[in-house]
């Protein structure tokens, strides 16, 4: 039986991923975020004055995301102004650290029940809009002791140099995340995870969006091979084997394992652990190789232990790279696509990823499985979860 302080997962619910200019984009963030928070309420049944803290993900903290948009979507929700709510930023991994900050107040005894995810409006709200004004975040001591400090499409490209990986490589595994999320949202793998929300179309007239739009599932290695590199000229790296601009949101409600035994609620898994490293802030993308390592060795499990494996895909090196170094097999990562195919919604990534592969756990009665992210500045942040409770 589980400590009655180990932190379980009740839900997991997110919004569709809204292409670039695409249906997402009239929704405010806050409005979408708080989408989310009634939708998971909606669905575990749960009486809103039982939760005690709201933390979410977001990065461009700026614009329509300033001022705590956690605390915004739970007035905006209608929750409880008892409800408090903090916004954190981890860039890319905010919402799974958002999800393991809930974790830890829970395992630590300071909330029965809390909820963690993320929101980032990238159409709204652009990417780098949070760095204007001043020289920037580089400051000068930074810079001083690490004077080759690039930007992340171009770590990206010294990976790919780095670990000889070839721009053909990149292109088949990016046209195979494609295919992949294409065959998924065909047979509606996540829709368990997704709470539908009403859009305007072109015409104005309404309708429910709940599917992925940004996947582009008749990819291929040749149409791949038409675009240009992005981040130098004689590149690798280009927007078809980069994560896509969307918009969404995710929420995962998260109680101690007594708490849902009091409350007569069957949890679906279990947080083992979570763990966050640092790495070359030059490489930056390979966080993940000491945040799993980390993670793996504190809940004494071995690569092998792990059924499947979310490794973000913010540039197609960073997974191949991850799986390489760690010795995962390529058919357990990302079985449903990444993000190249359905996109990155910088601040909710983690916490969909999450969902996303309890989902698929759930589907093909398998048990454990881990969830990271590369971060910039050189970190990563790692998640294990298991279904199987003690």
């Amino acid at each position: 039986m589980p400590d009655a302080l180990t932190p379980v997962i009740l839900d997991t619910v997110r919004t569709a991923r809204g292409k670039k200019k695409g249906s997402l984009v009239g929704w405010h963030p806050v409005d979408l975020l708080a989408h989310t928070l009634k939708a998971s309420l909606a669905r575990t049944k749960l009486d809103p004055m039982l939760i005690e803290d709201v933390i979410m993900g977001c990065v461009t903290q700026v614009g329509e995301q300033a001022f705590n948009p956690a605390r915004g979507a739970v007035l905006a929700a209608g929750l409880p102004i008892d409800i408090p709510g903090n916004t954190i930023n981890r860039f890319c991994g905010s919402g799974l650290q958002a999800v393991n900050y809930a974790a830890n107040q829970i395992m630590s005894g300071q909330a029965d029940i809390a909820i963690g995810g993320g929101i980032e409006s990238m159409n709204r709200v652009p990417m780098g809009s949070d760095m204007n004004g001043g020289d920037g975040p580089s400051s000068p001591w930074l810079l001083q002791r690490f004077p080759n400090l690039v930007p992340q499409g171009m770590s990206a490209e010294l990976i790919a140099e780095k670990w000889k990986l070839s721009r053909g490589q990149l292109d088949e595994f990016s046209a195979a995340s494609q295919v992949k999320a294409g065959k998924a949202i065909a047979a509606g793998y996540f829709k368990k995870e997704i709470a539908p929300i009403t859009v305007k179309g072109p015409d104005g007239v309404e309708k429910q969006f709940d599917t992925d739009e940004h996947c582009r599932p008749s990819t291929t290695v040749e149409s791949l091979a038409a675009l240009k590199p992005v981040f130098k000229a004689d590149g690798v790296i280009h927007a078809g084997n980069s994560s896509g601009i969307v918009d969404g949101a995710a929420a995962v409600t998260l109680s101690s394992y007594k708490k849902a035994k009091e409350l007569g609620l069957t949890p679906r898994a279990r947080i083992v652990t979570a763990a966050v490293a640092g790495s070359d802030p030059v490489l930056m993308l390979t966080g993940p190789i000491p945040s799993t390592r980390k993670a793996l060795a504190r809940a004494g499990l071995k690569v092998s232990d792990i059924d499947l494996w979310e490794i973000n895909e913010a540039f197609a090196p960073v997974p191949i790279v991850v799986g390489q170094e760690l010795g995962i097999p390529l058919d357990r990562i990302n079985v449903n696509g990444g993000a190249i195919a359905l996109g990155h919604p910088l601040g909710a990534t983690g916490a969909i990823l999450l969902g996303t592969v309890l989902a698929e756990l759930e589907r093909r009665d398998l048990r454990r499985a881990a969830i990271t992210l590369c971060i910039g500045y050189g970190m990563g942040v790692t998640t294990i979860i298991d279904r199987k409770l003690d």
